[in-house]
């Protein structure tokens, strides 16, 4: 028998085991899945729970009932891999691999910046890229009475680049719909040069930031959060004074990494582009958030990584040549408030541009373009990834790679 090892049950991991688990003859290849955390968490739920939006129990569920049957799990710590030996470290017992497929992700690092981690964390300083995080901002929120509003991002990459821009603008409904919007001064902040890290997509998300009375602020590079003084401070001494800041730490990969020596400066691992192959190791497969592919580290990149990579690894076990087929393809809602979203769809070389989703003409879902039925696509998603995207279903009429088709590119 032979033996695959996935490490990690969020969403890269669970799909690759639902992928993989039909495609391999039982009597021949053993798969095992191991993660350390109980709960399995709807990430992109997190944006919502601060709004009252979602609920707690609408954006986690036990992970094991998502594993297939057939699928070994083990809820352990990973202490080390090691990738010369094809083994892997568990908190007290040693796993040994032929081919092994690295889901581990990435975390917020807040203590990367002094002070953001400071006595006022998860008091009038917070994050929403994790449960904890959002659900004492979702508490702060309900009695907040208005004052200095400061959405921040740290750095890039991070999970999802457009949710702290969708972070802002559903501040903006949250607080008109509470009827103190004008008791809300609020401000986005970012490293960037603008709104997004693409240029059409930043010139139609300034735009909404200008319509929506939300000021930017751009190419702040933060060097501490001054706890006392209620300010985050920049490298070139800029100062921007809060009352609630609610930031975007640095986003690194798995500690694991780093004890094991594989990734770069930020625990990402060293990925081809193309096959989701590591560039070190022939038979180590990396997937989502832990790889370091310039790609959105979003779900729906994960989503059509699970597709090409389950591909590849087959013809792996056949020794045949690995499909350099993967483009980098990400689609995605972004949340602009009063119940509306725009849609984007784009990859390595191609950025977001106006158009038709997922069919030509007609659509039925407008890309760059504010819509309600946008927001439902959004809202609706919740539900595809629980039934059909952890589960290795395929989401109908769309392809893993990203189709020209309906969109206006000149």
């Amino acid at each position: 028998m032979k033996n695959i090892l996935i490490l990690g049950a969020g969403t890269s991991g669970t799909m690759m085991a639902n992928h993989l688990r039909p495609k391999l003859k039982k009597d021949q290849w053993n798969i095992t899945i191991v993660d350390q955390y109980r709960t399995h968490y709807y990430q992109p739920g997190f944006l919502f729970l601060p709004f009252d939006i979602y609920t707690e129990d609408q954006v986690k569920k036990v992970g094991k009932k998502f594993i297939p049957k057939g699928v070994n799990y083990i809820q352990k710590k990973i202490e080390k891999i090691i990738p010369t030996e094809n083994k892997v470290e568990l908190e007290d017992e040693t796993l040994s691999y032929d081919i092994l497929i690295i889901a581990t992700g990435s975390k917020i690092a807040p203590e990367e910046v002094e002070g953001m981690k400071g006595k006022n964390w998860h008091k009038n300083v917070f994050d929403f890229y994790t449960y904890e995080g959002s659900l004492a901002l979702r508490n702060k929120l309900r009695e907040w009475e208005g004052g200095k509003l400061v959405v921040h991002l740290t750095e890039m990459p991070i999970k999802c680049p457009v949710a702290p821009l969708e972070f802002a603008f559903l501040a903006d409904s949250y607080f008109t719909k509470k009827g103190m919007r004008d008791k809300v001064d609020l401000t986005y902040v970012t490293p960037l040069s603008g709104a997004f890290t693409k240029a059409k997509s930043s010139e139609s998300l300034g735009y909404l930031l200008k319509e929506k009375n939300i000021k930017l602020e751009t190419d702040f590079a933060i060097e501490s959060v001054d706890n006392d003084g209620n300010k985050i401070i920049d490298y070139g001494g800029r100062e921007i004074e809060y009352d609630l800041l609610v930031t975007i730490p640095t986003n690194m990969g798995d500690e694991v990494i780093e004890r094991s020596g594989m990734g770069d400066d930020l625990n990402f691992i060293p990925t081809h582009h193309n096959t989701l192959q590591s560039l070190e190791h022939e038979n180590v497969f990396i997937i989502g958030d832990a790889t370091n592919i310039p790609a959105s580290k979003a779900g729906s990149v994960a989503h059509f990584e699970a597709e090409t990579l389950t591909d590849n690894i087959l013809l792996y076990i056949d020794g045949k040549p690995l499909k350099e087929e993967f483009d980098g393809h990400a689609n995605c809602f972004i949340e602009t408030g009063h119940n509306k979203a725009l849609l984007i769809d784009f990859n390595y070389k191609q950025e977001p541009v106006e158009g038709t989703f997922p069919f030509p003409v007609v659509g039925p879902l407008k890309l760059l373009k504010e819509s309600v039925f946008n927001h439902w696509g959004k809202l609706a998603f919740r539900w595809i990834y629980w039934n059909m995207l952890l589960k290795g279903i395929a989401i109908p009429f769309i392809s893993r790679n990203m189709s020209t088709k309906g969109k206006k590119i000149n």
